[in-house]
């Protein structure tokens, strides 16, 4: 509600407190595992229990050790219980249905074997296929086809040597076409845009204030960078203004000289909370205290906005207002890699600088396909009406199954136009037990615990696809 004038469209948000007991039984539940864990610990060390886990060997006793045995007491003991949930194998394209290899295991989790059965048809809840571009016949596999086999499969060289193709040059001018920027750059893997790209743009002396929940290539992005980095809470603009206040007014620690630049880290929607970030707000201080912003669209991209121009559209703002417009093309685009959108200036000064241009393979030319035809779906340049129905669809999609998941009950976290929906489960052995009946009902779905979350905000996440048919929707 603060700053509504801000904004153009209601903007609803929930995070629902936990309930004590719900709290109280979850720290009693991590209690006992962490009882029994050192119980086991003992027998293992007493040879009463088999050690399955990695340990030095022997005769390295007296080197330093390669890791620290305790940081390893949570996957023994409380993640190899549940680690069925994860890691599981697909075999089949990652569209609205997905045909996974069934496994067992015999020595509860530590190893698994496969069965030679594959269980066909499970809704496919965990992918980030936002608009169901992940498939294996259309338009978009046809010409990416047609490309593989013209220019195959691999580049083999950096973009600045012998890996610069007309593909390459004709998808940025299209990017920068899309988010209605003057140039844009891709690269060949999304989590490297940031963690390459963020050093190239600031360094000593220079500040950077990040979202406390943002993605962990940003994190060691601001890392690499060498940058003073201090975090506001999430979402939270009376936090981030207060940064921004005492960054100016106090400047650099000792020297007090002023900070040679301070930047802003947000994303568009933040993949475990399903929040979409305040834009109009963050602009706002960008502006009123003169600092740059830099905006991770890996989700929002394609899956927000009545075009799917992301969280600029979404909001109805400037793309000119977001210095830095990064994204990925691995979710809404059904391919790989990333891009950074901006001034031509910004552009070209990364082209030169930036670590992931110099020295990194560039795209390959069927995934370079993939995403011109996606996109030109997306923006109706195809000739149909394909792309914008999809955009529509996943909306429609999103909003359905949230309400019908808040009229069931259930703990529903983040904003109301999120495809990423986190359900909260908070108890450990919920975690396991949620995924493993749902696979049982031939649902596939992601569950998180701690260390992603918050050690008592244990979810499930759902990803809503275009894809998805309602009756899809009304089993899960």
């Amino acid at each position: 509600v603060h700053n509504g004038g801000l904004y153009k469209r209601p903007f609803n948000e929930a995070f629902e407190e936990t309930p004590m007991l719900v709290a109280v039984l979850t720290y009693v539940g991590y209690g006992v595992l962490t009882l029994f864990g050192y119980l086991r610990d003992f027998m293992r060390q007493w040879k009463i229990e088999k050690c399955q886990n990695a340990t030095e060997r022997e005769e390295q006793k007296d080197f330093v050790p390669l890791y620290q045995d305790f940081e390893n007491f949570y996957n023994r003991n409380l993640y190899m219980r549940i680690r069925d949930s994860w890691n599981r194998p697909i075999c089949s394209v990652p569209g609205a249905k997905v045909d996974m290899m069934e496994r067992v295991s015999h020595d509860y989790n530590w190893t698994f074997t496969y069965t030679g059965r594959v269980i066909k048809d499970i809704i496919n809840m965990g992918s980030y296929n936002y608009l169901g571009f992940a498939q294996k016949a259309g338009t978009c596999q046809e010409a990416a086809a047609k490309v593989l086999s013209q220019y195959g499969a691999g580049v083999c060289s950096t973009r600045q040597e012998m890996g610069n193709l007309d593909k390459h040059e004709e998808l940025e001018k299209l990017v920068a076409r899309f988010l209605g920027v003057e140039s844009a750059m891709a690269y060949g893997m999304g989590f490297a845009t940031n963690s390459m790209n963020i050093p190239a743009l600031v360094g000593k002396g220079c500040l950077i204030l990040s979202d406390e929940l943002n993605h962990a290539s940003l994190v060691l992005g601001a890392r690499l960078s060498g940058a003073t980095i201090r975090i506001f809470k999430h979402n939270n603009m009376q936090s981030l203004e207060k940064l921004l206040k005492d960054a100016i007014v106090h400047g650099q620690p000792r020297t007090r000289r002023p900070w040679k630049k301070i930047l802003i880290l947000v994303e568009g929607i933040y993949s475990m909370e399903g929040s979409i970030v305040r834009l109009p707000e963050v602009i706002a201080l960008k502006k009123k205290y003169k600092s740059y912003l830099y905006l991770d669209e890996a989700h929002s991209i394609g899956a927000l906005g009545p075009s799917g121009r992301g969280v600029v559209e979404y909001f109805g703002l400037s793309p000119e207002d977001v210095d830095v417009m990064m994204g990925t093309f691995t979710k809404s685009f059904g391919a790989a890699g990333g891009y950074i959108g901006g001034k031509k200036e910004l552009i070209d000064y990364l082209r030169t600088y930036s670590h992931s241009a110099v020295y990194a393979t560039s795209l390959s030319p069927p995934v370079v396909e993939q995403i011109i035809t996606s996109m030109k779906c997306i923006m109706g340049e195809d000739g149909t009406t394909v792309g914008k129905a999809r955009v529509q669809q996943l909306a429609e999609n999103t909003r359905y199954f949230r309400r019908r998941l808040k009229e069931m009950g259930f703990i529903i976290y983040g904003n109301e136009d999120s495809p990423v929906v986190p359900l909260m489960l908070y108890m450990p052995a919920k975690i396991g037990a949620f995924g493993r009946e749902m696979l049982k009902r031939n649902i596939g779905v992601v569950v998180v615990g701690f260390p992603a979350t918050p050690i008592i905000e244990s979810r499930a996440r759902f990803c809503l696809s275009a894809a998805h048919t309602k009756e899809m929707l009304d089993t899960v």
